[in-house]
């Protein structure tokens, strides 16, 4: 192959490509460096919440159980109570993380490669070196070089260099040594790490917009803005995270000791259905 044609093309398309991978740095330094930016409040928010969330979440858990078996017990009574929807677990903040990308495909060694291409007569005698029957080691593998020789014996007679070119490189060849050149092997390379490039700068800038837009996120600006003037959002929510644990606690224990034949029974659990929302009536 010419590659003197594609030279330049060639030298074009691997400026582009370092120009794209530099690009993807940029991004994917954007993405971790706003990570790094909102995970210590993620940290704070946790450490300050996380243990109020968990003792909330047993509460309700708690009291679900015991409201559930109340409302059983309605029913073993004839009253027709239906029964809260299970309390869903607190989901504690999380950023996404930035999968790792797979490395790109390797360039054909030594770059690019420009060698006039071998003549015909070469390519004959390197593929009957490697073809030929006494190399066989067995009956069956002589019996298939056979063939493969009278294949090549017939193209060489006709000028066919594709078709022993093909079957050259079928056998391990180097492509250099068959070709000429690697202009196609670079072109293909180039290609394979564009779209890979390519491929991995969607993902990214999937993944910033996802961290910009990310609840937590919002919620990391609006905390900063709040603390800028001075104020304490954090120990707000801490405070009224310890009332509903009070209030649950004060519930709980209501709960735990109402019997059905109460008529404070009925009221309660209609009040846990009504907060909760009813799962399909039982029995």
């Amino acid at each position: 192959m010419n590659t003197a044609i594609t030279r330049h093309d060639l030298e074009r398309r691997r400026s582009a490509l370092g120009d794209l991978q530099r690009y993807l740095a940029d991004q994917e330094l954007a993405f971790s460096s706003l990570r790094a930016k909102v995970q210590p409040f993620v940290d704070r928010y946790t450490d300050t919440l996380g243990f109020l969330y968990l003792e909330l979440d047993s509460l309700e858990s708690q009291l679900h159980s015991a409201t559930s078996t109340l409302a059983e017990a309605l029913r073993r009574n004839g009253i027709n109570a239906r029964s809260p929807k299970a309390p869903q677990a607190t989901d504690l903040p999380r950023l996404p993380l930035l999968p790792a990308g797979a490395p790109l495909p390797p360039e054909p060694p030594g770059g690019l490669v420009e060698l006039a291409p071998p003549p015909l007569k070469t390519l004959y005698r390197r593929a009957a070196m490697r073809l030929h029957p006494d190399l066989a080691p067995n009956e069956r593998e002589r019996k298939q070089r056979e063939q493969q020789m009278m294949t090549i014996n017939q193209a060489y007679a006709v000028g066919d260099r594709e078709l022993i070119a093909e079957m050259l490189l079928a056998t391990g060849e180097d492509p250099v040594k068959v070709t000429g050149g690697n202009a196609d092997a670079v072109r293909s390379w180039l290609g394979r790490s564009e779209q890979a490039v390519q491929g991995r700068l969607r993902v990214v800038q999937a993944h910033l917009v996802m961290l910009t837009t990310h609840p937590v996120h919002e919620l990391w600006e609006a905390i900063t803005r709040a603390e800028t003037k001075g104020l304490d959002p954090l120990a707000v929510m801490a405070n009224r995270l310890r009332t509903q644990i009070a209030e649950r606690r004060q519930e709980l224990y209501i709960g735990q000791r109402l019997q059905p034949e109460s008529d404070l029974a009925e009221a309660f659990v209609h009040r846990r259905v009504d907060r909760m929302g009813s799962a399909a009536t039982a029995h």
